[in-house]
């Protein structure tokens, strides 16, 4: 993110008015792009959401007991708990 002088980039009347709210004051100003959900650019949430998906047959479907899932995703059992049964 590059700082920017206001003054030499709003029009005068928007510059004025942002002085009498702001004086002084670094602003941040938010791009108008929405903001991507966590995991959504790096496919992240596709991976987990299909691993998730893939703990919950094994278990429901093939009757995986839970200490046997939580050693091959090397995860805890609270956590292949809380996979099942969200």
């Amino acid at each position: 993110m590059k700082y920017r002088n206001a003054s030499e980039i709003l029009p005068d009347e928007l510059f004025k008015a942002l002085q009498k709210y702001a004086p002084g004051e670094i602003l941040y100003v938010p791009s108008d792009k929405g903001r991507k959900k966590w995991g959504a650019g790096t496919g992240a949430r596709l991976y987990y959401a299909q691993r998730n998906e893939e703990i919950r047959h094994k278990y429901f479907h093939q009757k995986t007991p839970i200490d046997t899932l939580s050693h091959a995703y090397g995860l805890s059992d609270e956590t292949v708990r809380k996979i099942l049964y969200r």
